[in-house]
């Protein structure tokens, strides 16, 4: 079945009040933290796919994300770059779920969001929420920050889990932002929820991050506390830890971004203003120095994510 430039299963399965969870790479999936929980919600709802685009190409730019080429029971298996769509129904909740990894466009991208925004409206979307992870100026020291913008009720599912915040940004963006700005349109709730990982320490896969989102989204769902797994996370930054000279430059970069974290980004956004800030709080600026190797850091996690496209 064709909705959009997606591909669906025949027979469909009927869906209501169902819930959207998506990400998109490779942009706001660093240490592949969307990745890893949307995956782990899958397996454990026994997501199946329910469609995939029917020409990727016509929004890809195959030299950017490349096919690849896997051997399978012996056999070659040739697989082009996508954005798929899995589907599965939580017994317990009743309410159905649809998990897309959304990848970002280089050609045609309003035709891409209509055809995302058309899939959700089939599937009877009343909620979409997108989740991932971005490079911030915290320490590996302390809790992996998890800021976003969700309902009153979903704040007080989730708690001292969230940070909640509205984003203030200004400035160039992803064409994949209009869905949201679609579905306000249609009365769909829109929520985001965002990992905020260590600018100078850079996983593959990081999982301490993954599991600190899907805890988050457990409280506010409603599914298991325990597939927020954190054992793997915690020894890849226990190796972090021991491989530190705290006596050279990186250990006073993470002294400061400690103070910053603990007087500034630990607040939530009704703490954050101004005359809930003491004099000292206000002035707490992170040293040139500091500034210059961050910056230098996000410059290269950038080139780095360009290539990294050019082989997903």
């Amino acid at each position: 079945m064709r909705v959009g430039e997606f591909e669906l299963v025949d027979p469909v399965p009927e869906m209501n009040n169902t819930v959207a969870i998506g990400m998109l790479r490779p942009w706001v999936d660093v240490g592949r933290v969307g990745t890893l929980s949307l995956r782990k919600l899958e397996q454990y709802l026994g997501a199946k796919e329910l469609g995939r685009l029917a020409k990727p190409g016509k929004f890809f730019d195959f030299t950017r994300y490349r096919p690849r080429m896997r051997i399978t029971n012996g056999k070659r298996v040739f697989t082009k770059p996508n954005t798929i769509v899995h589907h599965a129904k939580d017994q317990y909740s009743g309410r159905d779920y649809i998990f897309i990894h959304i990848r970002e466009p280089h050609n045609f991208g309003e035709e891409y969001t209509d055809s995302i925004v058309d899939l959700f409206n089939h599937c009877n979307v009343t909620e979409y929420c997108r989740v991932g992870g971005m490079y911030d100026s915290v320490p590996h020291t302390r809790p992996i920050l998890v800021t976003g913008s969700m309902t009153d009720e979903q704040e007080g599912k989730a708690g001292s889990l969230l940070n909640p915040r509205r984003s203030t940004y200004q400035g160039p963006t992803s064409i994949i932002n209009q869905v949201n700005e679609d579905l306000t349109e249609r009365g769909v709730q829109n929520t985001t929820l965002m990992a905020h990982l260590p600018q100078y320490v850079q996983l593959d896969e990081d999982h301490l991050g993954a599991s600190r989102l899907l805890e988050v989204l457990c409280a506010v769902y409603g599914f298991p506390a325990d597939l927020a797994e954190k054992s793997k996370g915690d020894q890849q930054y226990k190796d972090i830890e021991r491989a530190i000279d705290y006596g050279g430059e990186v250990g006073t970069l993470i002294k400061q971004l400690e103070t910053y974290f603990d007087r500034v980004l630990s607040r939530s956004e009704g703490q954050e203003d101004s005359e809930n800030l003491s004099e000292e709080d206000v002035e707490i600026n992170l040293s040139s120095d500091v500034q210059d190797f961050l910056n230098e850091m996000g410059e290269r996690f950038e080139d780095e994510g360009s290539d990294s496209s050019q082989r997903n």
